[in-house]
C-alpha cells in the first residue's frame, strides 16, 4: 500500500543551473551529484534532477505543477527574493492561502503555498467549486 510521496524526478537541460536554482534560491540541500544528475533534499522530500537534453523540445500548457509549503511569515520575503532573481511567474493566485507560482530554469511549474488541505477544504465548504462533493 502506498504511504506517501517518495520523490520527484525532474528532467533538466542544464544540471549546474538547476542545482544552483534549487539549492541557492529554494534552499534545497544538495546530497549528491554526478555527471547526469543530482539528489537534493528539502525536509523529507527527495528531489532528483536528471539531465535530459530532449526536454528543451517539450512545451506544456498543462496545469500539472509541484507545490511546496511555506510559512506565512516567510512568504512575502520568499516571493520578493525570487522576483528579484528574475524568476518567471506562470500564474496568479486565485485560491485560498497565499501562493506564488513560478518556473524553474527548465519551465517546470512550481508553487510556494501557505495553507493546508484542511484550510483549503474549509474555504471550499464555504464556497464549493461547481459540482463539488465532500467525503468524510
Amino acid at each position: 500500500m502506498l504511504t506517501g510521496l517518495n520523490h520527484l524526478t525532474l528532467a533538466v537541460t542544464d544540471l549546474s543551473r538547476s542545482m544552483d536554482f534549487y539549492a541557492r534560491l529554494l534552499h534545497f540541500r544538495l546530497v549528491a551529484s554526478w555527471e547526469t544528475g543530482a539528489y537534493l533534499a528539502l525536509g523529507d522530500l527527495w528531489l532528483c534532477l536528471s539531465l535530459d537534453l530532449a526536454r528543451a523540445d517539450e512545451i506544456s500548457s498543462a496545469y500539472t505543477h509541484y507545490a511546496f509549503s511555506i510559512p506565512e511569515s516567510e512568504f512575502l520575503e520568499f516571493q520578493r527574493s525570487l522576483r528579484a532573481a528574475g524568476v518567471q511567474e506562470w500564474k496568479l493566485n486565485r485560491s485560498e492561502g497565499d501562493s506564488f507560482y513560478f518556473l524553474d530554469p527548465d519551465s517546470h511549474k512550481l508553487e510556494a503555498h501557505v495553507g493546508t488541505l484542511s484550510s483549503r477544504m474549509a474555504q471550499c465548504r464555504e464556497r464549493p467549486y461547481a459540482g463539488m462533493r465532500f467525503y468524510e
